[in-house]
């Protein structure tokens, strides 16, 4: 299906790109979107590496054996 882009800037910047990379406004609108998309999938990867450090990190802790129910928060409040 073809796209159809009605914006004025976003054909600026697609005729920008492709005059700097030689390529034509199809392959310039191709080549920003695979470079955010892959730029996204960094990112995320990035993030999901931090969280998995962090969860290492508390599953090292030792296990108190303590329960955290009703009861344990209630302790908490001395009610």
């Amino acid at each position: 299906m073809p796209l159809n882009i009605r914006s004025e800037e976003v054909n600026r910047l697609a005729e920008t790109l492709a005059s700097k990379t030689g390529v034509s406004k199809t392959e310039a609108v191709r080549l920003a979107l695979v470079n955010e998309l892959e730029r996204q999938n960094a990112e995320q990867e990035s993030f999901m590496e931090r969280v998995k450090e962090i969860q290492d990190r508390l599953a090292s802790y030792p296990s108190t054996g303590l329960k955290a129910d009703k009861a344990f928060y209630d302790s908490l409040n001395d009610e």
